[in-house]
């Protein structure tokens, strides 16, 4: 509502007086206000802030006056009354001097400012005033309070006297009043009856008047309080009585409110009672109560001290409260707090220390509630003696508090909107978001041919979306639009605002006329004829239809009250506007749909019909007269009606309806009057001959019910005209504010399935309920209230403790203004579950379901039920706690609802939660027969803390089973510390709940990054491998020590036979990428664990099923047969293909020559993982062809993707050899290279394949190492693999698998794959004499490894020519033509792997 900004201003004054102000005070126009010391009268002007005039009382008069004490201004503004210690009243006059300003503005030379227009002298210039004494009145008593009435003056003495001293003739007006003599009792009837106080000597210590009650608040020395009034308007003894309160006998202060016809009482005990007047019965009607809490202020709630100021904002939506020790805080009008100066950054310095609090001594409003003047008791006293002659003129303690508000609070007309708007006196303050982005369609669903082209979104399908959540709530800032600074010197200040439904324009109101801003195109619309916003002073506040602005003002010169529209997009001229004359003063505007409803000073409604005319270039909105409704009967002063608007609520719902479009049309009037809010509904119970006539007007004259209350203490009144089937409930309700009672919500009730309805259930119902933001708007959909809320930041840190004097940066923080919001729907859904209207509650739950915050709207109900009755002192006779959880079992999200519930919840509340949900391992259960693994791992939580350690680790044992299958790795980590803290209890505290993390396909081989690998190794130290026992011991590395040093323990060795289960489950199914995967990401070791399972879950069953499985996993396209392979050049040793796969293979890296051996692919793989490496799709925009840029997952599969990069061709690709001089690629050559680069798999499954093949050499299971061989047709590996047979004793069963494998591939590509024929040709030698070692061999009962001989191969006298040849070669031919040359290589390759790993490439290390 009311939010400081910023820091507050310290006046400066010119006086010499050594005095510190008393009393501040604004005149009624709050144009000057009046700063009062012990012998000196000053008035300043308000903007800006100066003074005018000063009178100083001489010492002779002060001896016999006294000093000052109060002041009073005259409604006028022409006077000003003093009261004096020693009883006297003196009265000065303000006399203007004509066409004298001590102050003008200055302006640039070649400003566009124009001094010459009308009323320029008036508003912007500082004028002269005198200012004398005119008159001297002796009371002789003390003056206890001042008080001024219209034309009257009424004092309150200490002898128990009232004067009304009249302002013009005070000798002859005067008249006196004893209280002794006013009738006092509880009621009405009781005062007439004549029962006195009985007390002489009680006086009156503190009193204001309320022009709405007509009567006087006061409070009397004894600490009791009254309401005096008259029986007719006039003041004398024998009309007055009294009324008075029992419940309050240590009031201090008090102060009224005329708008809502409310009496603030301070006490001592540092509250305000707040109370009312009944009408009926005359009694002081207790309304509600501000006061500290001890839950939001447990250090200073009770040591306040008492009362000392209370002041109502100018529009009376807001009031200040300080206290005698210091601080002060501001409540909305029925009690919600809005800021408070007792706690946080307003009592703690930035390192701890404690300040002073703020003691204020007198305040004053200033215009429209956007300043607030207070004397600094503080700085009185803490400056009195540090102030010399020189800063004399300069030091003040009156401090100017700048303050933002809601449009609410003067523009009520606005509460229809979804935006958040406040105003400032130079600013407003939008949550719209950037209008430039797209507009949310949901509000322009009406009416969208009315519609400028430009405000609709490019994105919109005219239906309802979410973009205006995300727009209204897409982060915290605000967007802040200066006013137009030519507008703002000369109406300030601002009195009305309104923004368009879609957030696209603004309006703003000042002193004359209006302007308005877009911010599509971020500039101002001013009036061009500077006459016409003059002329023109708008009353009754202004609104957006469509893209026309509607308000109601007075035309200052024709003296006429006048409805108009202007047209958004043209100029700000009269000429383009709307005019209708209106027969009285215009308070209230609204529009709804195409109606305008106005409230007159006449407490009469009228209702007028909108409608858009095209007139050329410029069309106008012409206004009609529908209805008039005269209120007068119900509203005792106009001035009460805090808002009225038009609304389709009505006591039926739209189902119940006989005809449902009427649940759109205009069926009330909600008016709030005094805080009171009152409905006025369509009397439709007639027969309505007028719905079938032919005009659709005629309906519209159905006469309006008698008035009904519907809520007492609304502030604010929020509604739409929207219609939505699956949200109706939110749409058709009416939501009220009423501040420190919360909020309420009178809900309609709709039969399930369109059903009858039963006769005892209502229409609707009222659900009241507390949320912790005060709501400034209402996304209906959405179930969100939009706020804004006050913050503070601490800047004390720029100044030292040792300065003269502290400045107001470090006495006060910089304030600033957050958007805030809230969720309201769980709310809703418990109270309707309270009054068992479940049914009611599972219709709005599931229209809500799709909200993204719909699981935390459940959890939060379920919570704050579960806080409420588990801390609960008493026995709760009906709790609600078992409702709320069978509800929750209505969605699919009860189980993260109950677990997310408990996770939050303390321990102790858990046998109280799940006594009523249900047992956690029944739930855990559910969880895992949902896939749900996330979930139970929550539960799992919960059971190590309320079960035995067996059950967990029972629960713990599924769920890991389930998480290995689910290949949940993260999961499966966390599961893997549980486990081990249940049996080692080192855990003192569950780990936390695990998220899902999925890894990508290449982060399965993650774990290779940590292992490492000796590349330097020979074939002779792989042959070695097969002399070690087959036992646990063989296991080595880092990770292999960590498992050696828990084998004792029986809980690691328990996980660890849970992970051998499931790695030999993934061997026998031939998951080889899951397989790999596994070990990655679970720190398996998986070559130890190969080794012992070498002849049994790791031996190959079927080579050709294991070979498709291969291909299938690892998207590995299988070989072709090209057409032109009998006469390819590459058959004849043109080019040398080696080269050309070497480059496919290794393009982006450093042309290095690579070995011909396995190890030879090893290494580069090692080598180019760190250049461009296999972890995600980011990293392969190193990779200079285009063919691997390519998705991972998409083989190369076409013959297309070279032809189709030509420049690759022309350039690259011809300078592959450093050798060859020059090269051109005929049509057959190119068509051959793109078939090899066909039978290429994704480059991420050969990294990965040739990881795999490294394994299994290492674990020496040679059969595995023959299929992935055969994949990447890598005859250097089966070379490699045949000769640690020949040279090994290896068993002779494993030889003879090997030779019935390859028998059975050979079979199987003669039929079925013939792309295959080739590889096995040049592989064949190899496989004979493999047949012969097999049958030569005896087969061993049990596999004895010895040491191999080293294999050595004697090099061909030209392989220094050869060296191109890779490892990596796929092609048969060339497969052939080099068989010979392995070992020559590989020494030579090792010693350039050594010296490239050492520049820091990879670090690699074998275990």
């Amino acid at each position: 509502m009311y939010f400081l900004s910023g820091w507050p201003k310290r006046l400066l004054c010119p006086l010499e007086s050594m005095e510190q102000p008393l009393h501040i005070q604004a005149d009624p126009q709050k144009t000057f206000f009046t700063v009062l010391f012990p012998s000196q009268l000053s008035i300043w002007y308000s903007r800006p802030s100066v003074l005018i005039v000063s009178y100083k009382e001489p010492s002779k008069s002060t001896s016999q006056f006294g000093p000052y004490k109060g002041a009073e201004w005259r409604p006028n503004s022409t006077m000003i009354a003093v009261s004096t210690v020693n009883g006297y009243i003196l009265f000065f006059d303000l006399l203007s001097a004509r066409e004298k300003y001590i102050y003008e503005p200055v302006y640039p030379k070649g400003s566009s400012h124009v001094k010459g227009t009308l009323h320029y002298k008036e508003e912007q210039c500082v004028p002269s005033l005198n200012l004398h004494m005119k008159k001297v009145l002796d009371l002789q008593a003390s003056i206890s309070s001042l008080q001024c009435m219209v034309e009257d003056l009424l004092v309150a003495t200490a002898d128990g006297f009232l004067h009304l001293i009249h302002w013009d003739g005070m000798t002859n007006g005067r008249k006196v009043i004893n209280l002794c003599t006013v009738p006092f009792s509880v009621d009405l009837q009781s005062s007439r009856a004549g029962s006195f106080l009985g007390f002489e000597d009680v006086h009156i210590r503190d009193m204001e008047y309320c022009a709405t009650l007509n009567g006087f608040a006061v409070v009397f020395n004894d600490g009791r309080i009254g309401f005096i009034t008259s029986i007719s308007s006039r003041f004398t003894a024998e009309q007055l009585y009294g009324v008075c309160s029992q419940d309050v006998v240590d009031g201090t202060c008090v102060a009224v409110n005329n708008k809502y016809r409310l009496m603030a009482f301070g006490c001592a005990n540092g509250s305000v009672q707040v109370y009312t007047m009944d009408i009926t019965t005359g009694v002081m009607q207790f309304s509600h109560k501000l006061e500290l809490t001890p839950k939001q202020y447990p250090d200073i709630w009770n040591k306040t001290g008492p009362v000392k100021l209370i002041k109502w904002s100018p529009d009376g939506c807001a009031v200040m409260v300080t206290w005698e020790f210091g601080g002060m805080s501001l409540w909305s009008v029925f009690g919600a707090q809005l800021i408070c100066t007792l706690g946080g950054d307003f009592v703690y310095r930035s390192d701890g220390t404690k300040k002073d609090p703020l003691k204020i001594t007198s305040m004053s409003w200033g215009s429209e509630g956007y300043h607030l003047w207070v004397i600094d008791g503080n700085f009185s006293q803490n400056t009195k003696c540090k102030r010399d002659a020189k800063n004399e003129a300069h030091q003040f303690s009156i401090l100017q508090f700048q303050f933002i508000k809601s449009v609410l609070t003067v523009n009520p007309c606005m509460s229809n909107q979804e935006q958040v708007l406040l105003q400032g006196e130079d600013r407003l303050y939008l949550n719209c978001g950037d209008a430039k982005r797209v507009q949310s369609p949901r509000n322009t669903s009406l009416h969208s041919e009315h519609k400028p082209a430009r405000g609709r979104s490019p994105f919109s399908d005219g239906g309802l979306d979410s973009r205006g959540l995300s727009t209204l709530l897409g982060h915290r800032h605000w967007h802040v639009v200066q006013i137009h600074s030519t507008y703002l010197e000369s109406n300030w200040p601002i009195r009305f605002s309104a923004i368009d439904k879609l957030g696209q324009n603004v309006a703003v109101v000042g002193k004359f006329g209006f302007a308005h801003y877009s911010l599509l195109t971020e500039k101002w619309k001013l009036f061009g004829n500077i006459v016409q916003e003059q002329n023109m002073m708008v009353t009754g506040g202004l609104a957006w239809w469509n893209d026309f602005i509607v308000l109601a003002c007075y035309n200052l010169n024709d003296h006429q009250e006048e409805l108009r529209t202007y047209l958004q997009t043209s100029n700000l001229d009269n000429t383009f506007a709307y005019i209708t004359k209106v027969q009285a003063a215009t308070l209230l505007l609204s529009v709804f749909r195409d109606i305008v409803i106005l409230f007159r000073a006449d407490c009469s409604i009228c209702l007028y019909s909108i409608e858009r005319r095209p007139d050329g270039l410029n069309p106008t909105a012409s206004v009609q007269v529908l209805q008039e409704v005269s209120m007068s009967r119900y509203i005792p002063h106009p001035f009460l009606v805090v808002s009225v608007t038009l609304t389709s609520v009505r006591t039926e719902t739209s189902i119940s309806l006989k005809m449902p479009q009427q649940a759109c049309e205009a069926e009330s009037i909600m008016l709030n009057l005094a805080g009171q809010l009152i409905m006025l509904q369509r009397d439709r119970s007639g027969l309505q001959i007028r719905e079938k006539d032919n005009n659709p007007n005629q309906r519209k004259f159905l006469p309006f019910c008698a008035p009904v209350v519907l809520a007492q203490s609304v502030e604010n009144v929020w509604t739409t005209c929207r219609l939505e089937k699956q949200k109706h409930h939110l749409l058709e309700a009416l939501w009220l504010s009423c501040g420190g009672a919360g909020m309420k919500v009178w809900l309609p009730l709709f039969p399930r399935d369109h059903r009858k309805p039963h006769s005892f259930l209502s229409r609707r119902i009222m659900l009241p309920f507390h949320i912790n933001i005060y709501p400034l708007a209402v996304l209906f959909e959405d179930a969100l209230f939009l706020g804004a809320v006050n913050d503070t930041v601490l800047y004390d840190c720029l100044y030292t403790q040792t300065s003269t004097r502290e400045h107001l940066e470090v006495l006060f923080p910089f304030c600033i203004v957050e958007r805030t919001s809230q969720i309201y729907l769980h709310h809703i859904l418990r109270q309707l579950l309270v009054r068992n209207l479940g049914e009611q509650a599972l219709l709005l739950a599931h229209s809500c379901a799709t909200l993204p915050y719909f699981p935390h709207v459940l959890e939060l109900m379920l919570h704050e039920v579960l806080e409420e009755e588990a801390t609960s002192r008493e026995p709760i006779p009906d709790p609600l706690l078992p409702t709320v959880a069978k509800f929750i079992t209505e969605f699919p999200l009860f189980l993260q609802t109950v677990v997310h519930c408990a996770r939050k919840t303390e321990y102790a509340l858990w046998n109280y939660l799940f006594a009523a949900v249900g047992n956690p391992k029944d739930l855990f259960e559910e969880c895992l027969m949902a896939q749900d693994l996330d979930t139970a791992a929550s539960y799992l939580i919960i059971l190590q803390n309320m079960e035995a350690p067996t059950v967990s680790r029972q629960h713990a044992t599924l769920l890991f089973n389930t998480a290995l299958e689910r290949e949940k790795w993260d999961l499966c980590r966390h599961l893997i510390r549980f486990l081990k803290a249940i049996g080692s209890r080192e855990l003192e505290t569950p780990p936390a709940t695990p998220t899902l993390q999925e890894p990508s396909l290449s982060g399965g081989f993650e774990f290779f990054r940590h292992r490492s690998i000796s590349l330097s190794q020979s074939a002779e130290n792989l042959h070695s491998k097969f002399n070690l026992q087959k036992t646990l011991s063989m296991i080595s590395g880092p990770s292999g020590k960590r498992w050696i040093t828990d084998c004792d323990c029986a809980e690691n060795m328990y996980i660890d036979m849970m992970l051998w289960r499931h790695a030999r489950h993934l061997l026998e199914e031939i998951k080889l990428k899951d397989l790999g995967c596994f070990a990655a990401q679970l720190s398996f070791e998986l070559i130890g664990w190969l080794r012992k399972e070498r002849t049994r879950a790791a031996c190959v069953e079927d080579f050709v099923i294991a070979l498709k499985k291969l291909h299938e996993d690892f998207l590995w396209p299988f070989p072709v047969i090209p057409a032109s392979s009998i006469n390819s050049p590459f058959k004849t040793g043109m080019y040398r293909t080696g080269t050309f796969l070497n480059v496919e293979m290794d393009t982006g890296v450093p042309n290095i020559p690579r070995s011909h051996s396995w190890l030879g692919t090893i290494s580069s793989s090692q080598r180019e993982i760190d250049t461009i490496s296999f972890y995600g799709p980011p990293m392969q925009d190193a990779v200079l062809s285009p063919l691997l840029n390519k998705d991972d997952e998409c083989s190369i599969g076409s013959a297309t993707d070279l032809t189709e990069t030509s420049s690759m061709v022309d350039g690259d690709w011809t300078m592959v050899d450093e050798n060859s001089s020059s090269l051109s690629l005929t049509q057959s050559e190119l068509e051959h290279l793109s078939l090899e680069l066909a039978c290429k798999g994704p480059r991420k499954s050969q990294v990965q394949l040739q990881y795999l093949l490294h394994i299994f050499m290492e674990a020496g299971c040679l059969d595995w190492c023959i299929i992935i061989g055969f994949i990447l047709r890598e005859s250097s590996v089966i070379n490699q693999i045949f000769s640690i047979m020949q040279s090994s004793d290896i068993d002779g069963e494993i030889c003879q698998n090997i030779k019935t494998g390859l028998h059975a591939i050979d079979k199987w590509a003669s039929t079925d794959c013939p792309g295959y024929k080739p590889f096995l040709n040049i592989i064949k030698p190899q496989i004979q004499k493999l047949s012969e070692i097999t049958e030569e061999r005896v087969q061993p009962e049990a596999f004895q490894p010895v040491n191999p001989p080293n294999v050595t191969e004697q090099a061909s006298p030209g392989v220094e020519e050869s060296m191109t040849l890779s490892s990596h070669c796929t092609n048969p031919q060339s497969d052939a033509a080099n068989s010979s040359v392995i070992r020559h290589e590989e020494d030579k390759s090792t010693t350039e792997e050594k010296d490239s790993f050492q520049e820091g490439s990879y670090d690699c290390t074998v275990s």
